[in-house]
Parts: C-alpha cells; structure tokens; sequence
C-alpha cells in the first residue's frame, strides 16, 4: 500500500486564525475564572477530573515495516510512561455527566529533536475518546469554547440533564444509522469502564516521512470483561473513579497504541479534525503496547503532583510528531497559555517533568 509523505506545505492556516486563537484562550480562561470563583481553586480548563493517575511502560515493537518505524517508534525499546485517565469538562463534576474522556500520556527518555520551547526528553500524547473531534477547525473549536463557556454557570442538575439527552439521542441514532454522533457522544459518553475505553489524538501528527493519527486500544482479557460494566451515576457520583482505582487494585491493563497512516488526501484531511479517516483508505496498526501494572491508581500525592504540578502538552514533542492541522496549531498556544493560568492561580509551579522518579508513589 501507497502512504502519502509528510511535506512542510501540507497544512493551510485559516484567515485570521491567531485572532481566532487568541480568542479560544479568552474564552475559555473566562470558563476557568467562573469556576475558580465557584470551587475557590483553579482546575484544568477540560479534563479537570482525574479518574486514575498510573505509571508504567511503553514498549515499541521490533522490526517494524519501514513506514511504521518512524521518529519515537523507529527501533523496538521500552520507555517509562505516566499516564493520566480523566473525565472531559473543565470543572468537577459528578459522574452523572457522564461525556468525553481523556488519556493523557508522557513517555520519557525520548531523545531527538523537539519543537521550541521543549527542553525535556519527553513526548507527550493527549487522547480523548472518540476517534474526532466535534469542532474540526479552530474557528469551529472558538465557537464550541463560547457554547460550553456559556453553560458553565448552570446548575449542575441541568448539565446532567443534557448529558442524558445527548447520551439517549445517540443511542437511537447509533440503532438506526449503525454509528454513534461523535458530537453527541462528547456532551453525552456510555456510562461504561474508563479503563475499557478508546482514545485517539483525534488530530494528525508528523509521523516521521509520513503522517497519521494514532489511538489507544484496551487489549488484555481483564479489560475485555468490562465490556457489560455500567455504572450507576445515582449511586456514586464518583463512580468511574473508583471503578479505575479497584481495576489497578487487581489488574494490570494493556493498550496497543496503534497508528493510521495518511493515504488519500481527498478523504482523510488534515484541517478538519471532524473528519474520520476511513479505515477503507488505511487500517490502524499497532506500532507499541502500553503496559500499565497493578498499583495505587489514586494516592494522594500522586494525584497531588499529576493534578497540580505536571503538565501534558501537544507541544511537548519529537520534531518529528509535530502536531499538524488547526485544531493542533491552536492547542499548542491554548494548553499553555491555560496552564500558566491555572499554576498561576494556585500559586504552585508547573512541572515540565524530565523523569518519571520524580513522580510519587
């Protein structure tokens, strides 16, 4: 099979869109603002639930095809990683709204090349379920700021209430059209087993001389037989926690980080994050396995430091896994911007953290 090269020229910035980024950050550090004045303390502007906070190893395959064997992944080795799973609004909600998810990955000892501002050997990879994202551009991604900015201020009764009905509406949609609404299902996810669940950069990257997206795969018999599990909001509100943390108290969970690569230009775009590659053009394959074993998935100053100190960032990257398109060029400048304000806020200083020995047990 043909892949398409990576080239300098494959990306068009839309018109005006530092203004537009600007404006992203505006908005959604007004969002952060009403719930530090609300909570009395800073958070994530999303993903601000963490659900587990775990470390272990990533292990890149050997003797990879040419076309898989590229940056991070272009010899077989193992690498420590943390790992943190969270729920997706940028506030502390109650598990009854139940939508998004993220998996945030560092894996350390990388060497090579970074992009500017990058000084650690680190990569970091920011997932979130579902394989696109709503907002495919980064004026779309303003617009989407301003409506969840907007209902921040509601009561959390109401934000339940909408979760439910986009979570019931994509039920009936996914019964008759054969597959779910990733818009629906970012207000409104299954209540089902975080540690059962699928992640994907939703955006492309470099991948070394080629391009692609990359994804997150449950794929140990343990976390198959969480396929049935469902959670009941009504009876603990923290529920997808502490389903995480009696996981990790028996079992270890196994992800295959697998890639897509970029083969049809007319189909699989770069600008627009709201289009799903289709698998007909390219499948995802396995390039490594996530390794993460049994352990205290939630003690305090773990969470303390993965919560408070460490930082996850699109821009903590190879050279060669630079995020590409609107919504990734926007992220580069939101992520930081929004954790300078948040670390500033709380008056703790952020962590670009260079070895996982300093991350506590």
């Amino acid at each position: 099979m043909t892949y398409l090269a990576y080239r300098d020229d494959i990306e068009t910035a839309e018109a005006d869109e530092q203004e537009t980024i600007d404006g992203i950050i505006k908005g959604m550090t007004q969002e952060s603002q009403v719930v530090e004045k609300r909570d009395g303390h800073a958070v994530r502007a999303s993903h601000a639930k963490s659900t587990a906070c775990v470390i272990g190893e990533l292990v890149v395959a050997d003797d990879l095809p040419p076309e898989l064997a590229q940056g991070l992944f272009a010899q077989g080795g193992t690498f420590p990683v943390a790992v943190r799973f969270a729920q997706g609004p940028g506030e502390k909600l109650g598990d009854r709204v139940s939508t998004h998810r993220g998996m945030a990955i560092k894996v350390f000892g990388v060497e090579g090349e970074k992009l500017p501002g990058h000084n650690a050997p680190t990569q970091d990879f920011v997932f979130a379920s579902g394989p696109t994202f709503p907002a495919g551009t980064a004026a779309s991604f303003l617009s989407q700021a301003h409506k969840i900015g907007a209902t921040t201020p509601m009561p959390e009764g109401t934000k339940s209430l909408a979760s439910s009905l986009a979570r019931n509406i994509n039920k009936v949609l996914n019964a008759v059209t054969g597959g779910p609404s990733p818009t629906l299902d970012f207000y409104g996810h299954p209540f089902s087993h975080p540690i059962d669940d699928y992640y994907f950069s939703q955006c492309p990257v470099r991948y070394g001389d080629y391009v692609a997206k990359l994804g997150a795969f449950p794929s140990s018999t343990y976390q198959d037989a969480l396929k049935n599990w469902k959670l009941n909001p009504h009876q603990d509100e923290d529920g997808f926690r502490h389903a995480a943390i009696d996981y990790f108290e028996e079992h270890d969970a196994v992800f295959d980080l697998r890639v897509q690569l970029w083969a049809n230009a007319e189909t699989q775009s770069i600008e627009d994050a709201s289009v799903e590659w289709p698998a007909q053009d390219s499948q995802y394959r396995t390039v490594a396995t996530i390794r993460l074993p049994r352990q205290a998935a939630y003690s305090p100053e773990r969470v303390r430091y993965f919560d408070e100190v460490m930082t996850f960032r699109p821009a903590h990257s190879l050279a060669t896994h630079r995020p590409l398109g609107g919504v990734m060029r926007a992220r580069l400048q939101v992520y930081k911007a929004l954790s300078d304000f948040r670390h500033r806020e709380n008056g703790a200083a952020a962590a670009n953290t260079a070895s996982i020995e300093v991350i506590p047990a």
